[in-house]
């Protein structure tokens, strides 16, 4: 499986971006997707989860209620839907699909797109 996590790029403070998230050798409909961010210098840390069919998610304390994570099985994408960005968000964002069907676990890694949020 191989996953890919596009959509990134610049915005200012205040805006908005969704990243999509998707896979090719596999599907992953039946898995758990979660988007993941890293800074220079930082680990890399959870921001959102879904469960194979979005009846669970989980959100980072730092993102939940700007954030919105969701996903169309029959398209084999997960989105991030991201709004109110603050410069703290930049990162580069990662998306990964979890072994199983519950959030956790995570397997199968992406490559990353750039958010860059400017002040």
């Amino acid at each position: 499986v191989q996953l890919q996590a596009s959509g990134g790029g610049l915005v200012q403070a205040g805006g908005s971006l969704r990243l999509s998230c998707s896979s090719s050798g596999r599907t992953f409909s039946n898995n758990a997707v979660g988007w993941f961010r890293q800074t220079p210098g930082r680990e890399r840390e959870f921001v959102a989860g879904t469960s194979w069919n979005a009846g669970r998610i989980s959100y980072a304390d730092s993102v939940r209620g700007r954030f919105t994570i969701s996903r169309d099985n029959g398209k084999n994408l997960v989105h991030l839907e991201m709004n109110s960005l603050k410069p703290e968000d930049t990162a580069v964002y990662y998306c990964a699909s979890a072994r199983g069907s519950t959030i956790g676990n995570w397997h199968y890694w992406g490559k990353g797109t750039q958010v860059t949020v400017s002040s």
